[in-house]
């Protein structure tokens, strides 16, 4: 955050519109902390705060990593923990939420839970999870998958829209490794493979 003032002026004279700041957390014994929670909670407060005094839209981006063996309900539990705070940290910091955009992970269980659950429960519990911690005013969610499959990223996105319960924001998802790894597998960057990719 030292220089980010003088980045962001910078970036704004070459023609940015927007910038992103990501705060990951992990699951496990005692993690993450309160103390981590705030401290991350405060840093995307005062990097929103700087880029909108630039005329940068701020991209809100929370990730909690599924590393772990951590069940759906304590993922639940605690990204809507971590979601509080960040949007009570950017209240406190007079953030204009109209002018901002959340980036974040499907709520999941860990990659080594042995509880199985089904698409619409993972769907339904991301939902729960942001009816419970995003304003309104907030205009878009944009959903990263970047430790899901390709197959399962589609499912989990086609189960949110399914979902019958009030969703106020604009939902997208972002273009990253999940969504082009097969792609990118067979096209293999030669112009060949080009119709077959």
């Amino acid at each position: 955050l030292d220089n980010l003032d003088e980045r962001c002026r910078g970036y704004k004279k070459l023609g940015a519109q927007f910038a992103k700041w990501r705060a990951l957390f992990k699951i496990g014994q005692n993690c993450p902390s309160q103390l981590a929670i705030d401290d991350n909670a405060s840093k995307l407060a005062r990097y929103a705060s700087i880029c909108q005094q630039h005329g940068l839209v701020p991209i809100i981006e929370s990730e909690v990593s599924l590393e772990d063996d951590h069940d759906l309900e304590e993922c639940q539990r605690i990204t809507e923990k971590i979601l509080a705070t960040i949007y009570k940290s950017l209240n406190d910091y007079h953030i204009y939420l109209e002018g901002t955009l959340l980036k974040l992970n499907i709520v999941s269980p860990g990659k080594n839970c042995s509880k199985i659950y089904s698409t619409e429960q993972i769907a339904k519990a991301t939902v729960i999870t942001l009816r419970r911690t995003v304003p309104t005013a907030v205009p878009g969610i944009i959903f990263l998958f970047n430790e899901h499959n390709e197959e399962n990223s589609i499912l989990y996105l086609n189960a949110i829209n399914r979902i019958e319960l009030y969703k106020p924001w604009t939902l997208s998802f972002c273009y990253e490794c999940a969504l082009q790894k097969y792609v990118l597998s067979v096209w293999k960057g030669i112009q060949n493979n080009n119709e077959q990719a």
